[in-house]
């Protein structure tokens, strides 16, 4: 009998499942848009079905658990907090309710700390016990290790790099304040950014990156102008946790050389003189969501951050 996980990795865009062996292959994997589970329990009806559907067609392997990376997730409550790119409000008790319709336990947590864990265990950060990982997708999400542990607060909710106040009074944030990194450093940022810059007639940061590609000058500023201001921020962060190295996740970190470049140069006239030239900044090693999936497959497995 093989023993695996479920791996969940909800996002403000799309929600990705996978099935994951206790050697870090995922086995089975499938996705949906967020949007079309408005309330959570249609979310928990979907999951269900998938488990369903794979344990039909693969009876000799027993599921472990589930493991669930989500925005605002709390791992020591289980629950999403208030998490502002989702359509579900309030506090929900999702582990409760995955627990309670299929039967498994359930683990939730940050979906960046998820990510990072993967990433961790199976990626650009393998035998790295110090590094900051940040999701550049609907919003902007961290996750900070120190000495080859995540950091969670006394709280559960430390690590929201994305919600630091880059510009007192600046742009609305999903979050109900002004002004936040994700609402300057994030695929749904940079769309405003290209427009403010004169840019028309683009609905996605894809969109944004093929025209940069194609030489127009205004695109290529918009990315310009994110790296600048990524690269400040995450100075800022490493006066802070010294890490050993930053890698950068999620759909507009694939822009690469346009985003990383200017990043980079932002990164090193903003740092402290101690770290120039000494931190890379590079991007995630695993494809597509799989460092997020992975990661909460590890979740449902115990497995430690440290063992690697």
């Amino acid at each position: 009998m093989k023993c695996v996980a479920i791996g969940i990795d909800v996002g403000g865009t799309n929600i990705s499942f996978g099935v994951v062996t206790d050697q870090g292959e995922i086995i089975y994997k499938t996705h949906s848009p967020t949007h079309q589970y408005p309330i959570p329990e249609d979310f928990v009806e979907w999951i269900s079905q998938n488990i369903v559907k794979f344990s039909v067609d693969q009876p000799n392997v027993i599921i472990q658990g589930i493991g669930v990376g989500a925005p605002n997730g709390n791992i020591h409550s289980g629950q999403i907090v208030f998490a502002p790119n989702l359509p579900w409000k309030g506090e929900i008790s999702l582990a409760q309710m995955l627990t309670t319709q299929t039967g498994l336990q359930t683990t939730l947590t940050n979906d960046a700390n998820a990510a990072a864990w993967g990433e961790m265990l199976y990626g650009a950060a393998r035998g790295c016990k110090d590094f900051l990982f940040i999701t550049l997708g609907t919003g902007l999400g961290s996750g900070i290790v120190s000495g080859g542990e995540m950091i969670y607060g006394h709280d559960g909710f430390a690590g929201e790099v994305g919600h630091m106040i880059l510009f007192p009074e600046g742009r609305d944030c999903g979050c109900g304040r002004k002004g936040c990194v994700e609402a300057y450093c994030s695929a749904s940022a940079i769309l405003l950014t290209y427009y403010e810059l004169g840019g028309e007639n683009v609905c996605s940061a894809q969109e944004i990156f093929n025209r940069a590609q194609q030489g127009e000058g205004l695109a290529i500023q918009a990315f310009e102008q994110t790296g600048n201001w990524l690269g400040l921020v995450l100075a800022n962060c490493v006066a802070v946790t010294s890490p050993e190295k930053i890698i950068l996740f999620g759909g507009l970190a694939q822009a690469g050389e346009v985003l990383l470049s200017p990043t980079i140069k932002s990164f090193e006239n903003n740092l402290l003189t101690i770290y120039r030239n000494k931190i890379p900044i590079i991007i995630s090693q695993l494809p597509g969501n799989d460092s997020a999936i992975l990661g909460a497959a590890a979740l449902a497995f115990g497995t430690k951050a440290s063992r690697r």
